[in-house]
């Protein structure tokens, strides 16, 4: 058997004019150019909100994780500046202005939240000044149990002050 001979014909056929192909090409390139430019456009827009927006709202970044002990640390800072927060700074102010006198300069104040107690520090011109000014801090309302810590003459000043701290406590805020 002889195999079947094979006709090969080796001009090619007329193919159709190529415009509508290369026309249809320069349509989908000029389209997606116009989506790249919209795309670009959407992109720096939404920049500029997340921009405008991360200057009025918290950061979306995540926190770091903290440790256990790290944040019960950070929960203590947080109380400790609560309760100082909390003290009746009024009420302390306004009995430490009433018991001002003309013979006595407060040079320290030491309030401590923790156990509602207030370390005045002042200077006297002599012993006499110094226990009027104990007494009527005694006497303000916001303040209690009013005492004498320490006092000292200074006798490198010719006037001869006495410095001395007083300890209170802070009665609560009606």
């Amino acid at each position: 058997m002889r195999p079947a001979r094979v006709n090969l014909d080796y001009v090619a056929a007329a193919r159709r004019p190529p415009w509508p192909g290369v026309a249809l090409l320069a349509i989908a390139l000029a389209v997606a150019g116009g989506l790249l430019l919209e795309y670009r456009g959407a992109q720096s827009e939404l920049a500029r909100i997340e921009a405008a927006a991360g200057l009025v709202g918290p950061a979306r970044q995540a926190a770091p994780r903290l440790s256990r002990e790290r944040l019960d640390e950070e929960v203590r800072d947080a109380e400790r500046v609560v309760r100082q927060l909390a003290l009746p700074w009024g009420t302390l102010v306004l009995a430490i202005e009433q018991a001002a006198t003309r013979d006595v300069a407060l040079l320290q104040l030491q309030p401590d939240a923790d156990s509602r107690l207030v370390k005045l520090t002042a200077e006297a011109r002599n012993r006499e000044a110094m226990f009027d000014y104990v007494r009527r801090l005694g006497a303000a309302p916001g303040l209690g149990e009013v005492h004498v810590v320490s006092h000292q003459v200074q006798r490198d000043d010719p006037r001869r002050p006495v410095q001395f701290s007083v300890q209170a406590s802070m009665k609560a805020a009606p």
